[in-house]
């Protein structure tokens, strides 16, 4: 078999899969099973957002050998960037009532909805475009902001990049909150009235008929994910491990680090600010005070779970990371009674004692990650060669 042919069959392989799991989120959140309302639904919500993030982060960090420590200012970006763009006109003076007013007039859906002759943004299509629009525009601030930073900060390694990254991340969100820039930013307030996931949602008479509002990030993730593993996988990808691997070797066989290394952390940035957009969509604002450094180790600490080098291990150790934090380990933190005796410890925040004791265990006894550096496929493979040597 030749490895055109194997990469055909994996690249189909591989939109069978993504197919098939769009139709489950589909049927799931459509289906009398589970109401709407669930927190399964918030777990993928957050999961695909999360997954999207870390598999940025890897980029940089698992394939490129860049230890950045600034996705959550980027993220800061992109969220930002989405929400100051998205705000429908008629609501701005609410939503700014502390600075006077927006100083932007205008939002993509109303541009859309001019454009194909529709009244406000209420229409599906300029509802479509202006969202699609204002999330890409949030990558795209976020690559601007990291080629200028990148600018010094790439000359630095290891420990330096991170703190120099890190800095970055915290002055962008002091910055934001900066009451001078309210007209834009409205300050340390938060910009609400913003498109969300439940906007793509199908209604009939003011009644949901179709749901859409897991599917959506689910599906964006999913492109974003795909894109990121096709540049993996040419021939900037093999220059960026090239890096990761002996700088001094890759510069020997003619690959210009200082380009690389910018186009890395650029690519990885844009997809950190379009995360950024998809999580002011799911938390319904855009707000600087989540966006500290704990957010960063939280995608960090996914990364790693998950493997380094490994976009598999990033994307399934996501779903898990907010699966156990957001419902599996929850009864942790209520208090329990049984037979009038009261269960020590269990009390609010126990959960995340727990949960850190497990992350702990999991870094000890799989130093390499879930995943390591492999990918499903790789695991697959194994299982089929072992059943051939059965065979045999």
């Amino acid at each position: 078999m030749t490895k055109v042919t194997k990469t055909k069959k994996n690249t189909v392989a591989a939109l069978i899969f993504c197919m098939v799991l769009l139709a489950i989120v589909i049927f799931l959140e459509n289906s009398k099973i589970i109401p709407p309302t669930h927190i399964l639904f918030t777990i993928i919500k957050k999961g695909a957002v999360y997954s999207l993030v870390a598999v940025s982060m890897n980029l940089l960090n698992g394939f490129t050998g860049l230890f950045s420590l600034g996705q959550a200012g980027f993220m800061l970006l992109g969220a930002y960037t989405y929400a100051i763009f998205t705000v429908p006109t008629a609501v701005k003076d609410n939503v700014y009532y502390l600075h006077g007013g927006s100083a932007i007039d205008f939002s993509f859906q109303e541009l859309y909805g001019k454009l194909f002759g529709m009244e406000g943004a209420g229409g599906a299509i300029s509802l479509i475009l202006g969202v699609l629009t204002a999330i890409i525009l949030g990558g795209i601030v976020a690559a601007i902001f990291a080629y200028f930073i990148g600018l010094p900060v790439l000359r630095l390694k290891s420990d330096y990049l991170a703190i120099a990254t890190l800095g970055f991340a915290e002055i962008i969100r002091a910055i934001f909150q900066w009451q001078k820039l309210g007209p834009i930013t409205n300050g340390a307030n938060m910009i609400n009235n913003i498109p969300t996931f439940s906007n793509f949602n199908i209604r009939s008479e003011g009644k949901v008929v179709f749901y859409l509002s897991s599917f959506i990030p689910v599906l964006v993730a999913m492109v974003c994910v795909a894109i990121i593993i096709l540049l993996i996988n040419s021939s900037y990808g093999r220059s960026f491990k090239a890096i990761r691997d002996d700088e001094i070797a890759a510069e020997a066989m003619g690959i210009n680090l200082a380009k690389h290394k910018m186009l890395s952390f650029c690519i990885s940035s844009f997809f950190a600010g379009v995360g950024g957009a998809l999580f002011a969509m799911f938390t319904n604002n855009a707000q600087a005070k989540p966006f500290t450094s704990a957010l960063t180790y939280e995608i960090l600490l996914i990364v790693v779970i998950g493997g380094i080098g490994s976009v598999s291990g990033s994307c399934i150790s996501s779903f898990l990371y907010v699966a156990c934090s957001e419902w599996l380990l929850r009864f942790l933190d209520n208090e329990t009674f049984i037979g009038g005796f009261k269960v020590p410890l269990l009390k609010n925040g126990f959960r995340m004692v727990v949960f850190s004791i497990i992350i702990m265990i999991v870094v000890l006894f799989f130093r390499q990650g879930i995943m390591g550096s492999k990918e499903l496929p790789d695991l697959f493979k194994k299982r089929v060669k072992k059943g051939e040597s059965v065979n045999e």
